[in-house]
């Protein structure tokens, strides 16, 4: 059977007008594999983002029903923050992009795009760390781009190979201005759910609680966290319970999870309840466009566009990077519903934002920092 639709291809591929190879699009410059975490295609938040600088912003393709499709340009434009248009060009490639189930999916996802013949390899998360060690000491001449994560020795300590390039981001800047958001908004309590408790996500919390001890030191930060980036389900009860507890913003920074604290923030809002959410990594307004304050959007899409273009350029290099807010790495989404005295807030945050940028304000990233943190005068 398998021999017979061989041969059917190949008399197919024999019957093809010579004028097909003229007309035929030209072949991608690039291929661009994408290894995703668990949290996978469909997160509207990490992965998506990496998808988005990717797919969208690189290759002006959209992925439906299994394959890709081009992008007409104004919807290209669309995608792409203002401030970013000029600069975000697209690129010639082919993206392929393997999906992981288990993190024991994680090795082998990153060798077969290897195999495949990509000329830059991109991991999504920290938790593809050991796996990106590992294949790219297995494959010294394919490139690799690591997102989250340093490349980490036995002892902890960061180290360099020479075909990875890494990017970190300073959560913690852009959660400080969703807390300084929060505190503006609401008068005694706001909520924290976070997923895993690593120092990852720790810095989130740290920022998140420097920024709402700025702007309202007498509010209550509930925190919680559900101990997964993939149970929609859990998110959603525990922000039920923060809301019940009378929290008036939550801002969550737990993947998957996240959108379920989107939904428990919407329903309560749908029942009356006074509470926003404020979503994390992409803008996740989408979601819910009545009940989303804001979002923490950390621009990973950039980090992946950036790295693309510089493999373009031929000017790709190894090593690592940290984007913060004065690198465009984090940023607060567009704050489009309204709250008694939202002009002041923004003056506010935004008086905050050139703070931090110009180094006035050092904000903290774990416990220790935020307990000997001294809140600027606003």
């Amino acid at each position: 059977m398998r021999r017979a639709l061989l041969l059917m291809l190949l008399v197919a591929g024999g019957c093809k007008k010579s004028s097909d190879a003229k007309d035929a699009a030209p072949k991608p410059a690039l291929t661009v594999g994408l290894v995703t975490d668990i949290g996978g295609r469909g997160d509207q938040s990490f992965n998506d983002s990496a998808l988005r600088g990717l797919e969208v912003w690189a290759a002006s393709a959209s992925f439906k029903g299994g394959r890709y499709e081009a992008m007409a340009p104004a919807t290209r434009e669309a995608m792409i923050p203002a401030a970013l248009k000029a600069r975000v060009t697209p690129v010639s490639l082919k993206p392929l992009v393997v999906q992981s189930k288990v993190q024991e999916d994680y090795q082998p996802n990153l060798q077969l795009v290897v195999d495949q013949g990509a000329d830059l390899i991109v991991g999504v998360g920290f938790a593809l760390e050991n796996a990106v060690e590992a294949v790219a000491k297995q494959n010294a001449g394919a490139k690799f781009l690591l997102i989250d994560s340093p490349i980490l020795d036995a002892k902890g300590a960061p180290q360099t190979l020479p075909n990875v390039r890494t990017v970190v981001f300073r959560e913690q800047e852009g959660s400080f201005l969703a807390g300084a958001l929060a505190g503006l908004v609401a008068k005694q309590k706001v909520g924290f759910v976070g997923g895993m408790e690593i120092p990852l996500i720790k810095k989130f919390e740290a920022g998140f609680r420097a920024g709402v001890k700025t702007t309202n030191p007498g509010a209550q930060v509930l925190v919680q966290y559900t101990g997964t980036f993939d149970n929609v389900q859990h998110g959603k009860q525990v922000a039920t319970d923060l809301v019940a507890k009378g929290c008036e913003v939550v801002f969550h920074a737990a993947g998957s999870d996240g959108t379920g604290v989107i939904q428990a923030v919407k329903e309560a809002r749908a029942a009356g309840k006074p509470v926003f959410a404020i979503g994390v990594d992409s803008d996740q307004s989408h979601l819910a466009p009545e009940a989303v304050l804001t979002s923490m959007v950390k621009r990973v899409d950039l980090a992946v566009w950036q790295a693309i273009k510089d493999l373009e350029g031929k000017a790709f290099s190894a090593g690592d990077s940290v984007m913060g807010l004065k690198e465009g790495g984090v940023t607060l989404a567009e704050v489009t519903l309204d709250f008694p005295g939202k002009a002041e807030a923004l003056a506010k945050v935004k008086a905050l934002e050139t703070a931090i940028i110009s180094g006035a304000v050092v904000v903290p990233s774990n416990e220790k920092d935020l307990e000997g943190f001294v809140a600027p005068a606003n």
